[in-house]
């Protein structure tokens, strides 16, 4: 079964930075492009950031210069670097493939940032 978790999320201040990882099953990893989305309160999810299985990325322009999106074969795991993070940075941050069709989306990791 396909799975997708999530974790690294927390409370940080705005300026500061987080790491996020997706444990993905490695059916999915090794033969897809990934992405980390994000969901705000009262809003859509969006697609933050994208990698291809050859390591070329992606990114949404209001995270363009402050997160990196890496991935490491070796442990099926995608992270999302996020540094100086904005109170609009506040969110739900998933991963999954990054085209459709997406797979079950795992719980997401909350990151919240004060100002």
């Amino acid at each position: 079964q396909v799975q997708l978790v999530e974790s690294g999320g927390g409370l940080v201040q705005a300026g500061g930075s987080l790491r996020l990882s997706c444990a993905a099953s490695g059916s999915i990893f090794s033969a897809n492009a990934m992405g980390w989305y994000r969901q705000a309160p009262g809003k859509q999810r969006e697609l933050v950031a994208a990698i291809t299985r050859g390591g070329a990325t992606t990114y949404a322009g209001s995270v363009e210069g402050r997160f990196t999106i890496s991935r490491d074969s070796t442990k099926n795991t995608v992270y999302l670097q996020m540094n100086s993070l904005k109170p609009e940075d506040t969110a739900v941050y998933y991963c999954n493939v990054a085209a459709l069709p997406f797979h079950p989306w795992g719980q997401g990791t909350q990151v919240t940032v004060s100002s």
